[in-house]
């Protein structure tokens, strides 16, 4: 091992924002339980490009003894990172966030409007999960809401999400 310039990350500064990710030519970073981490060191060359993007300043660059940078290795990882990308996975990893869709046909007028009856037509409900071709989104408006808004506000289905 070399003495080289290679970036290091202060775990207590960084709040996993992820901004740092794609300033990162080589993908030598990534966001892993909720924080930023060098992947390896042979794929960080060094240059700080993802420096100005940290709001946290958690990235810095030091000098000390790391594995040498290869380019070939870099090739490689971007190469794997595309074909992931390529491949319809779940927006998460988590079954739970599959996109589902779902009406409520044929229901009494009366069972309809029963209090804290669901008005959700579709699963996810998180922006940040819902794929950007989701069927529902072709025409639609949005309404974007804390996710705590539905928890108190007792109506909150029935006032802003049925018929919409």
């Amino acid at each position: 091992m070399d003495k080289r310039k290679i970036v290091t990350i202060d775990e207590d500064l960084c709040d996993g924002c992820g901004l740092c990710v794609p300033s990162c030519a080589e993908g030598a970073l990534q966001i892993i339980d909720g924080k930023a981490r060098l992947v390896s060191e042979v794929y960080c060359d060094g240059l700080g490009a993802c420096l100005g993007e940290c709001p946290q300043g958690a990235i810095s660059i030091e000098e000390r003894e790391a594995e040498g940078f290869d380019e070939q290795a870099v090739e490689k990882h971007l190469g794997k990172q595309a074909k992931k990308k390529e491949q319809p996975d779940l927006p998460c990893g988590c079954p739970g966030s599959a996109l589902r869709t779902f009406e409520c046909a044929g229901e009494p007028a009366e069972a309809a409007s029963a209090p804290g009856k669901s008005e959700l037509t579709h699963w996810p409900v998180q922006l940040t999960l819902v794929p950007a071709g989701a069927p529902f989104l072709n025409d639609a408006d949005i309404l974007i809401s804390a996710d705590c808004v539905p928890f108190t506000v007792p109506d909150f289905h029935s006032r802003y999400l049925k018929g919409r």
